[in-house]
Parts: C-alpha cells; sequence; structure tokens
C-alpha cells in the first residue's frame, strides 16, 4: 500500500467531518485512509485548528534544529577536551 501525505487542511477537513456525525469507517473509506490514521490524527490534532497545526510543525522543525545545533558543539566540546588531555 502506498503512504499518502495528507495537508494539514485535509486532515482538520477530515476532523471536522467525524465531529459533524460522518462515521468513520465512511470517512476512512472515501479518502483512502485506515481506522488507526484517523484516531491517531484525533488525538493528536483533535482540539487544534489550523494555526495550531502549522505552529506545531514549527515548533517541531526548531526543536530538531536545536538538537543538531547541540550535537555538533558537544562533538566540538569533546575534540577539544581530547586535544587539550593529549599536550599535558
Amino acid at each position: 500500500m502506498k503512504n499518502k501525505r495528507y495537508s494539514d487542511a485535509l486532515i482538520m477537513g477530515i476532523l471536522k467531518q467525524a465531529e459533524s456525525g460522518v462515521p468513520v469507517s465512511e470517512l476512512c473509506r472515501e479518502h483512502g485512509m485506515s481506522n488507526a490514521s484517523f484516531y491517531k490524527w484525533r488525538a493528536k490534532f483533535g482540539d487544534m485548528d489550523a494555526s495550531m497545526i502549522s505552529e506545531l510543525k514549527a515548533m517541531a522543525e526548531e526543536n530538531r534544529r536545536l538538537k543538531r545545533m547541540y550535537a555538533e558543539m558537544s562533538m566540538q566540546n569533546d575534540l577539544l577536551k581530547e586535544a587539550l588531555g593529549k599536550k599535558r
């Protein structure tokens, strides 16, 4: 089965349809997704609107960037400690 990427707007639309009373099994069949995907989205994005989802994704990207920076700084620190230790 091919993995699909759903846009934030489509996810929000699907969740809104479910809130309005459309059966989950019908939504999943209509959009070609599994029930597990729907419930995962509902757990993750259930109480959010579109702006909150984009903010969440921006914060996740910033978190990845900061983790990468920390890893690089930690590696540089270890290299400096090693270099200073060899000089003594």
